[in-house]
């Protein structure tokens, strides 16, 4: 480790034993007495960092900071010094000092503050590869179809934050770890195959689905006499909420859960079935006027707040609810503007479509999809937009409130890569990770296939309707005009299938904390 460090102090003779460290340890170390000389030597060399004492003559420590950062305003500026007033520190932090020493110093504490303001990237990056080297082996071993849904939801944890840990790096971690997620997906559906049949009969002896989610988190909350508001991020991926955890740790004590989706990881699957507490048939038996099938135009999420109206005198809870939706930040100041009065509700509901509204706009936005190049990207257009937009301060303004907040969503998404040709008539709906319809034509070991739609909840279009998920990163494309549709969609993020990413979703209680 190597790097040109800049040594301001008045007394720089007495510290020669520790210049002698730093230059054996490889580091170039330039020297001055003197705010003024410093500021002409930070307008001569480029550093990597400075080392400042507070306390000279001429300008002083202060005044010296001031001016490096209007010559080098990225320079990382240790302050050293005697002076351990608290006024000194406000102001030294308050103009972005990257760290504050109290002499005497000793060369390791140094060392120490160089490693961590110069090379923390570097050490982070080795560190995180190393340690996936070492675990890549285990998660192999953990891979298997016998796993528990608490098993998947753990190995899926594990998965998502050596993605995050490694996304800074360069080498061939990445690599093995995208691979190592796509054998988890493969593996993953196999599972989903043997065992969703089962989780559909047998309400009682199942992980959380989409139509629990009332049931287990927000009515024990209004039992015990809470406020519950429900925020539900539509197309919401546990990557993304583990970016914005860190914009809301400050403000809210954080219970982190995950739940499954049901199938088709699509919106009006999943979000009805949340918001009625039953799977599509269901709701297509007990109230047909609520649901719409596949082949109709009508808008297929329209009756929302009816369906939990329905849920709620079901399951016999008597508490007033609003329900709101956003589509975009006009809306979301709108809501806002309005917050006074909204809650004194006992259940607030609240949908944000913004993710999904990306996912879309990536698709078909040439530009957009340059911004959101990988999943990296992905994830840190969803924190800038959360960072600059209303949502942020309903988050700030809920930290104030008597609320439990729940943050949920209905289905994730998967960036797809590998074509699966599918054949079927005009009335096969158009999504590229599920399709739904009769007489379609497709490679059934490449899809988990519904034959007998109600036995999963679904509902059956016509007699012979049979409903098929892409797997894996797989999307369906068809025969006419292949080539094109597939450099189209290829590596866009869709859902509807049968992944972990569009599957295992984040479900989050928050709880603002009592300063």
């Amino acid at each position: 480790m190597t790097a040109r460090l800049l040594w301001i102090d008045d007394e720089i003779d007495l510290l020669r034993a520790h210049i002698l460290f730093l230059e054996k340890k490889g580091y170039e170390v330039k020297t001055c007495t003197n705010g003024m000389d410093a500021l002409e030597l930070c307008r001569q060399f480029g550093f990597d960092l400075v080392l400042l004492d507070e306390n000279m003559p001429g300008l002083s420590g202060l005044e010296t900071l001031q001016g490096i950062k209007e010559i080098q305003p990225n320079l990382p500026v240790v302050m050293v010094t005697k002076n351990e007033e608290e006024d000194i520190m406000d102001q030294a932090i308050g103009s972005k000092i990257a760290d504050y020493l109290i002499k005497p110093v000793n060369p390791n504490q140094i060392l120490l503050t160089l490693k961590k303001n110069i090379h923390q990237k570097e050490i982070v990056s080795e560190v995180a590869q190393s340690g996936y080297s070492r675990e890549f082996g285990k998660i192999s071993m953990q891979m298997s179809e016998s796993l528990t849904p608490d098993e998947w939801k753990e190995l899926y944890r594990k998965l998502v934050q050596w993605e995050l840990d490694l996304s800074e790096t360069d080498g061939t971690m990445s690599d093995m770890l995208q691979s190592q997620k796509q054998e988890a997906d493969e593996i993953f559906a196999r599972f989903i195959r043997k065992n969703y049949e089962k989780w559909i009969a047998d309400p009682y002896n199942r992980p959380v689905i989409s139509p629990d989610i009332f049931k287990t988190k927000v009515f024990p909350l209004l039992k015990q006499q809470k406020k519950v508001f429900l925020l539900v991020l539509d197309n919401f991926r546990y990557d993304q909420w583990r970016v914005l955890s860190q914009e809301l740790s400050d403000d809210f004590d954080i219970n982190e859960d995950l739940y499954f989706s049901i199938l088709p990881t699509a919106t009006q699957y999943a979000r009805n079935a949340i918001f009625s507490g039953l799977m599509p048939e269901q709701i297509r038996q007990m109230y047909p006027n609520l649901w719409v099938d596949e082949e109709e135009d009508e808008g297929k999420n329209l009756n929302e707040e009816a369906l939990i109206r329905t849920q709620l005198e079901r399951y016999r809870i008597k508490e007033n609810f609003i329900y709101n939706k956003l589509n975009d930040s006009v809306a979301a100041d709108r809501w806002l503007s309005q917050y006074g009065s909204l809650m004194q509700i006992p259940l607030n509901v609240l949908v944000v479509n913004f993710i999904d509204i990306l996912s879309h706009a990536r698709t078909e936005s040439k530009m957009v999809r340059e911004l959101a190049a990988n999943e990296a990207a992905y994830r840190a257009i969803t924190l800038s937009w959360f960072r600059h937009t209303a949502i942020k301060e309903l988050f700030k303004t809920l930290a104030q409130s008597d609320y439990t907040i729940l943050i949920a969503t209905d289905h994730g998404s998967i960036r797809v890569e590998s074509p699966t040709k599918v054949i079927g008539d005009k009335n096969v709906n158009t999504n590229l990770r599920y399709k739904v319809g009769k007489n379609m034509g497709y490679n059934g070991k490449e899809v988990f296939e519904m034959k007998d739609p109600k036995r999963y909840g679904l509902p059956s279009p016509n007699l012979s309707s049979t409903y098929i998920y892409a797997t894996g990163q797989r999307f369906f494309a068809y025969p006419n005009n292949y080539n094109y549709y597939v450099s189209y969609y290829r590596g866009t993020f869709q859902h509807g299938g049968v992944s972990m990413e569009e599957m295992i979703i984040p479900i989050i209680e928050l709880n603002p904390k009592k300063r």
